[in-house]
């Protein structure tokens, strides 16, 4: 399946993505409302609650619009990198956790996070040192010892 067919057809079968999908598939956070859904031998997420989905859209762009400086992009930026995604959901969800007080030892539930919460009132600074603190996998090469 070619890509732009992929994502048409994702696109009809997904009609609420999941906001945090990359974050969920990396399992460094999870949510009690997403779906799997399997299309072409990839995983999608779907939300289940359309006022949690709004939620999360908001708790996005407010940190996407806030995390310009730790990810190194400009305002004008319409995408980014997978990698700089992935630092943006799972280093901002980490941030989140932490700022609001939950135990750090356990992946942070998007939907709990969340409800409930004044979005624009949540302390961005301090989430924004989670984004900023975020570590990927170390890549690996060929011939590299563990």
């Amino acid at each position: 399946m070619d890509e732009l067919a992929y994502w048409a057809a994702r696109r009809g079968a997904n009609r609420l993505p999941c906001v945090f999908e990359k974050a969920l598939l990396l399992r460094c956070a999870a949510c009690a409302l997403a779906l799997p859904h399997a299309l072409a031998e990839r995983e999608t997420l779907a939300c289940t609650e359309p006022a949690a989905h709004a939620d999360c859209q908001s708790f996005h762009r407010l940190l996407r619009e806030k995390s310009l400086f730790a990810l190194k992009i400009g305002p004008a930026a319409e995408r980014i990198s997978h990698a700089q995604e992935v630092r943006l959901q799972c280093g901002g969800l980490r941030g989140l956790q932490e700022a609001l007080g939950k135990p750090p030892d356990v992946p942070p539930d998007v939907h709990l996070l969340l409800r409930g919460a004044d979005i624009p009132e949540l302390p961005y600074s301090r989430i924004i040192q989670g984004v900023s603190a975020w570590q990927g996998r170390k890549r690996t090469r060929p011939g590299d010892k563990a």
